[in-house]
């Protein structure tokens, strides 16, 4: 059996591991659901950042709430989506972490979530820390000690 030494990794900080902001999509408040679910069709994802001008985070838009609020009780209202807005329907009650927060943090949050938004002190977006950075460097680290052996 493999057994991993956490010493090292455990001292890594988000923002080590996260992926930046301006590779992240995203919307901003005032945009309709129209262009966010435009933004979640072009690029696969299921749920996005909203930002505001300044890049403060918001929130969460995603798939699951812009369909909620189309669905009527007969048919799908796709007229909604021109005329509500992304502030209206997103998920503020989101976690979030800061740039200098220590792994184990993002860890227990990402057990939960496949990514948690990474703010700065001034709650400025800098990124998301995913699951996928998390496997990665698990993955790193597992093969580096199978060689060792």
């Amino acid at each position: 059996m493999i057994r991993l030494e956490t010493g090292d990794i455990m001292n890594t900080t988000i923002q080590e591991l996260m992926i930046p902001g301006d590779k992240v999509a995203h919307v901003q408040i005032g945009n309709n659901l129209e262009h966010a679910l435009l933004v979640l069709t072009k690029t696969g994802y299921t749920a996005i950042p909203v930002l505001d001008p300044t890049f403060k985070l918001h929130g969460l838009i995603g798939m699951n709430l812009i369909m909620d609020n189309i669905f009527g009780l007969e048919r799908i209202e796709f007229e909604k989506l021109e005329n509500m807005k992304v502030e209206e329907v997103m998920n503020k009650e989101i976690p979030r972490l800061y740039l200098d927060d220590p792994l184990e943090k993002g860890l227990d949050l990402v057990v939960n979530h496949p990514f948690v938004c990474v703010q700065n002190k001034e709650n400025v977006f800098e990124g998301i820390f995913t699951r996928r950075a998390i496997l990665k460097q698990l993955k790193k680290r597992m093969r580096g000690l199978e060689q060792e052996q």
